[in-house]
């Protein structure tokens, strides 16, 4: 998660990249410094090129960055238009079509390698022996959340087998009546806003992230949306303060200089672990006086790390209380964020394709009508699948991952030294004409009806919750949520975009509508 708030470097602005780098001068001895911005690039630069990596030169001090932030301010996007990779990733995707799909560039003084290829991308993320690690950004793991996607080597192999049982499909399903009722309570609320006529105007992203986030609570806490609130709005303002420091917390001790927005930010998360601490405290108390535990995340979590020490022969668990503090405030953010991203996108893209709208609403009414539908009865769905899947194509959640070579490795035939940034931009795999056809850019959901692994010329070309042993632990919890609420949203209502809507995908943490997801909906 903190890797990718990289992608907000480029918007920020010059002047306050210039600041940075006046703090580093005031803060780090000249020797230092001149091999970190000159004498380190420039050896580095040398030895990819001589290995016939293209792309853009080094420029003192501040690489690519510049041209980053002039090309994001130009860019801009028709209505109804699904090639968004020259609006939101605009420097890669000019990079990548000049230099090739592995093309080097510059973020500030380090080598940044775009790698596009998904075989060597797949040869990456199936790295089992540390060369390619997750980018380290202290400030960020610490004020947002140090949980499972920020964990290497042993740490992670162990957090991550405690975690598994709670993401089992079996227990997942467990999660159907919790869904259902969050769905219902969305339609309920929808229907009242309606005028005498029938329809009314909704920026529908504000209302499925609470969905989403009415959906984790319920599922991973057993508490209603009410109790986990003040949880989301804390950690929506983390990010924005963040966000909004993001150069100066890359120097090292800023986030601890008595500031305003850094007083604020270590409130905002003092509070975050006191819910947390105290929803947690009360279930291992009802644990240890002999209570039935609660089948939902958080009971299923606790109890696996029980067995895991007990199976180990440890007199505690094998994670401690700080620790699960850590992984509930990643399922808060990660668990209502993907969700919410990828539900927005549907009724934007069914919008402009209103014919699929119907095909998907015939398929639903037809499977179950106006029955709740079973856990059988959404893996029947066969249209709103192939729809889901084609809106993460089109516009993945996550539209790059970041990894670091922490070793000198080698792939795809280039020897890689320490110290380099690879970036796998998601956005521009899915959308490569010679891995998608010449469609590539269209919402066609027909490519998926093989399944995933024939949608594409290349496996593993399918990347929006990851690949390889770190594959999203929640992809099927994020899809089982994205199918219910869709069906519930189609046998209610028909939607179109409002004439107010912009369609301005871009990346914060992960790819939001900038103007939010203005929807005109009619009752059925």
């Amino acid at each position: 998660m903190a890797s990718s708030l990289l992608l907000l470097l480029p918007t920020t602005s010059w002047s306050m990249l210039c600041i940075l780098f006046g703090l580093i001068l005031l803060l780090c001895p000249a020797g230092w410094l001149l091999e970190l911005l000159w004498w380190k690039p420039r050896r580095l630069e040398r030895v990819l090129r001589a290995q016939g990596l293209a792309g853009t030169s080094y420029s003192f001090p501040a690489g690519d960055l510049k041209e980053h932030g002039r090309l994001k301010k130009e860019a801009s996007l028709p209505l109804r238009c699904h090639d968004i990779g020259p609006c939101v990733l605009p420097f890669l995707h000019r990079n990548v079509g000049v230099h090739g799909k592995t093309c080097l560039s510059w973020s500030g003084p380090i080598p940044t390698v775009a790698m596009c290829d998904p075989g060597l991308v797949k040869e990456m993320l199936s790295d089992k022996l540390g060369y390619f690690g997750k980018p380290k950004f202290p400030a960020f793991t610490e004020m947002l959340s140090n949980g499972l996607a920020e964990h290497e080597g042993h740490k992670w192999v162990q957090h991550r087998r405690i975690i598994n049982p709670a993401f089992s499909l079996q227990e997942i399903k467990h999660t159907l009546p919790a869904f259902s009722a969050c769905c219902e309570e969305l339609v309920s609320r929808w229907m009242e806003r309606l005028r005498p006529e029938g329809t009314c105007e909704i920026d529908v992203w504000p209302e499925l992230k609470m969905l989403s986030g009415d959906a984790i609570s319920r599922t991973a806490f057993s508490s209603s949306y009410l109790e986990g609130r003040r949880v989301f709005q804390l950690q929506t303002e983390q990010v924005k303060r963040l966000v909004s420091t993001f150069l100066t917390n890359l120097v090292p001790g800023y986030l601890y200089l008595p500031t305003e927005n850094n007083r604020r930010m270590h409130q905002i998360k003092r509070e975050i672990e006191s819910t947390l601490r105290g929803i947690i405290g009360k279930r291992v108390q009802e644990m240890e006086d002999g209570t039935s535990p609660k089948q939902d995340i958080l009971g299923l979590l606790l109890e696996s790390n029980m067995r895991n020490a007990e199976e180990k022969g440890e007199h505690g668990p094998a994670m401690t209380i700080e620790e699960i503090i850590e992984h509930c405030k990643l399922f808060y953010f990660a668990g209502s964020e993907t969700t919410a991203i990828l539900l927005t996108w549907t009724m934007v893209v069914l919008s402009m394709h209103p014919e699929w709208q119907v095909n998907a609403r015939k398929e639903v009414l037809g499977l179950f009508g106006e029955n709740k539908p079973t856990y059988e009865d959404l893996g029947r769905l066969k249209t709103v699948t192939m729809i889901l899947h084609e809106v993460l194509r089109l516009y993945p959640p996550v539209t790059l991952f970041k990894r670091k070579t922490y070793k000198e490795a080698e792939i795809g035939g280039v020897r890689y030294p320490a110290g380099i940034m690879v970036d796998i931009p998601v956005l521009l795999i899915h959308h490569d004409p010679d891995i998608w056809g010449s469609n590539a850019h269209e919402f066609r959901p027909e490519r998926f009806a093989e399944g995933i692994a024939n949608a594409s010329r290349c496996q593993g070309a399918f990347l929006p919750f990851g690949s390889g042993p770190r594959v999203c632990i929640g992809q099927n919890f994020a899809m089982l949520e994205a199918k219910i609420a869709l069906c519930m949203i189609l046998r209610h209502f028909e939607f179109e975009l409002a004439p107010t809507y912009t369609h301005a995908p871009h990346v914060l943490v992960t790819l939001e509508p900038m103007h939010g997801a203005q929807i005109n909906l009619r009752a059925i």
